[in-house]
């Protein structure tokens, strides 16, 4: 969906906005970066447990472009020249979070190795447990990072601390967990630029523009997914250190130095032009 307002008394702009969804089993054809759960199902012929949202699977997604030029025309010499020429722009993007999976730890007991296979072994879920938690919790959120995910919602098949299948290696206690593929979602994504731009006319033909340009005008920090994503044992919080917790920040659309020039995941930044048009 796309609402467009063209010029008129000074102001332009543009709103987009698209509502989508996608399903599949494996994404991107099982190559990196979106393979991070895996490419084949645990048991053969099971691989309807693989189909959930696609690895890049945002449902919302949301860009905005605007541009006013102030109505000021003062004919006095010194007030036009302080005054008049001036416009603010900018840019506005948001998106939904994207998805991702919650593991198992691998089986690596001196046993029969009950729980095996190639693919991913996904964890379960506790019932009427809050899936996520922003606050942080005592012996898992490390220092530096945010908590995204409650580790007290999700229960391993394997016990990290032992290798072997909670409660015992038995087939009933070892059966893979009830969650499925891209069961969670990270955070949205919200960034906005922010341009103030004053014209100097110099003479008929020749202006001098000065541009103040903010990048990410709000500064606020915009995450990837969680780096943790392994299971642990509920009330067993050395099993969960560092679980669902947030530790970088992603790129940015635009920025002052460009996307892998220095400019990614940057705080607000602030930058002068000036340029000579004629």
């Amino acid at each position: 969906m796309t609402a467009m307002k063209r010029l008129g008394h000074g102001f332009m702009g543009q709103l987009n906005y698209t509502l989508s969804r996608c399903m599949d089993t494996v994404s991107n054809g099982g190559f990196l970066q979106f393979s991070a759960g895996g490419i084949l199902s645990p048991l053969p012929g099971d691989l309807a447990r693989d189909y959930g949202p696609c690895d890049y699977d945002i449902r919302q997604n949301l860009n905005a472009q605007y541009d006013y030029q102030f109505p000021l025309k003062f004919k006095n010499r010194s007030l036009a020249y302080a005054l008049n020429g001036w416009q603010v722009s900018g840019t506005v993007f948001w998106h939904s979070g994207i998805p991702f999976s919650v593991l198992s730890a691998p089986y690596s007991a001196s046993g029969s190795g009950i729980v095996n296979g190639s693919g991913p072994q996904f964890a379960s879920v506790i019932p009427g447990v809050s899936l996520y938690e922003h606050q942080p919790i005592p012996s898992v959120t490390q220092p530096g990072t945010v908590q995204w995910l409650n580790p007290n919602a999700f229960v391993s098949v394997v016990d990290p601390s032992t290798g072997a299948c909670y409660r015992g290696d038995t087939p009933k206690t070892c059966q893979f967990g009830n969650l499925g593929r891209n069961a969670l979602r990270g955070p949205d994504f919200a960034w906005s630029d922010f341009y103030l731009t004053k014209w100097f006319a110099l003479t008929e033909r020749v202006k001098l523009r000065f541009d103040t340009q903010f990048f990410n005008v709000f500064n606020h920090p915009n995450f990837g997914l969680p780096s943790m994503v392994l299971a642990g044992i509920p009330g067993k919080a050395s099993t969960q250190t560092g679980f669902g917790a947030l530790t970088y920040t992603t790129s940015p659309p635009t920025g002052l130095l460009g996307v892998g020039l220095g400019g990614d995941s940057t705080p607000r930044m602030i930058a002068f032009q000036l340029r000579l048009e004629f």
